[in-house]
């Protein structure tokens, strides 16, 4: 399983994006965060669900995986934004507007979100599977974007925990399930099917982000590669639960999901994620 980011790398490195022109350095921030190491944690949620189920499209599918790193590296650079977040650290790097400057992080952003589109659109997929994904993607999209929203607006306002599963689900669930239906879709699950994954993934992208507020609770900056405690005032599942019990919430999470799969291959894909990035 972990040999696919090494392969997702390689492709990235491979397709960079180009846009030339007398800019001293727009392409390169293009590029910037995108290829600066990170999980590829979607990439390699939608690769191993086409390896695991139709592996002989393995390679077609990795434009979309690209597709998807390029939505999730686009809100992580306006989530650093002063405006937002106001973060000088990500992936263990200077974020954009830090390296460069506000204006071109904020085009940047712009730009890969458009970019995403223009990836699929140029996949070796058939024409229904290529729309499949882009309805996906951009529904579970604008639904990030909703949970960024109400992230942002509530803010120094307690929510309870049923509120801050629906904030979650849209902020970082939606991408994450649909990285994981994407893959369904290309390794030519019917449409009942792929709503299923799409289910579990966003129960999947929950435990993601309970894992990270733990993360933010308990590790230093070195270790997690971007500002911790850095979630004093927001609304996290440490904030609302406590460390202890955000990790058993955690646990019992991971379980219901890997009860949820009947498909050994994708049971053995999820252990492996969870394990590896999911655990902190």
């Amino acid at each position: 399983m972990s040999g696919l980011k090494n392969e997702f790398e390689n492709f990235l490195k491979s397709n960079l994006i180009k846009a030339k022109s007398y800019h001293p350095y727009y392409e390169k921030a293009l590029n910037y965060m995108l290829s600066n190491g990170g999980k590829y944690f979607r990439s390699q949620l939608l690769l191993g669900v086409v390896k695991a189920l139709n592996e002989e499209k393995l390679k077609d599918a990795f434009r979309v995986a690209l597709a998807i790193e390029m939505i999730h590296t686009y809100s992580l650079i306006h989530d650093d934004l002063p405006i937002m977040d106001d973060s000088d650290l990500r992936r263990g790097v200077l974020t954009t507007h830090k390296k460069f400057d506000e204006v071109t992080a904020l085009l940047v952003g712009d730009a890969l979100n458009s970019q995403a589109f223009y990836e699929i659109s140029n996949a070796n997929l058939t024409d229904t599977i290529k729309v499949k994904c882009s309805q996906t993607l951009s529904k579970s999209a604008c639904d990030m974007v909703l949970g960024q929203a109400l992230d942002c607006y509530f803010e120094k306002k307690k929510l309870n925990l049923d509120e801050l599963i629906f904030l979650h689900n849209h902020k970082t669930g939606a991408l994450i399930a649909a990285s994981f239906k994407m893959g369904a879709i290309i390794a030519g699950l019917d449409d009942k099917k792929c709503d299923e994954f799409y289910k579990i993934g966003v129960d999947l992208g929950l435990l993601f982000q309970i894992n990270d507020d733990i993360i933010d609770a308990v590790k230093t900056e070195e270790e997690a590669g971007k500002p911790t405690n850095h979630d004093e005032v927001k609304n996290s599942f440490v904030n609302l639960l406590g460390v202890s019990k955000s990790r058993e919430f955690r646990d019992d999470l991971a379980n219901k999901i890997l009860n949820q799969v009947d498909d050994l291959k994708i049971k053995e894909l999820l252990n492996f994620l969870i394990q590896k990035y999911l655990k902190g």
